[in-house]
């Protein structure tokens, strides 16, 4: 687990960029209203994550590989991990940069800490497990 750990945090420091650049592109390029650039950003960044960590952090443990499979743990992982990082950026960007007029980026970098631990969990027990894989079985022809 504690490689699992160490992964997760690499992954997730280059998703952090990601979502800060996109974050920075979309407030300050065009223009958009700091929550909703939040919620896109941190919809890139779970998208950037969800990629390496399937290729890279849960590598070899067993997953399975077939594309309604992989299909199903984006699903999983975009409901839990993508809701605790999509609420809890969007209520810590409010809280930060909203009501103590924090700068963005910096509100946005606390919010993405905060929410690390408990995606990890959910990452680790739940989402990259082989034994929870319960892929919807496709039929080929429909």
């Amino acid at each position: 687990m504690f490689r699992h750990w160490l992964k997760f945090n690499l992954v997730g420091v280059l998703g952090a960029i990601v979502q800060l650049a996109v974050l920075e592109a979309l407030t300050r390029g065009l223009k958009l209203q700091y929550l909703w650039a939040t919620a896109m950003a941190v919809e890139t960044a779970l998208l950037h994550n969800f990629i390496w960590h399937e290729v890279f952090t849960w590598r070899g443990v067993g997953l399975a590989e077939s594309l309604g499979q992989r299909l199903w743990r984006l699903v999983r992982f975009n409901l839990a991990n993508g809701m605790v990082s999509l609420l809890g950026n969007l209520l810590l960007m409010w809280v930060f940069a909203g009501l103590f007029k924090w700068p963005y980026l910096i509100a946005n970098l606390v919010a993405i800490c905060a929410c690390a631990l408990l995606n990890f969990y959910l990452s680790e027990r739940h989402i990259f497990v082989k034994t929870l894989e319960r892929a919807p079985k496709v039929r080929p022809g429909g």
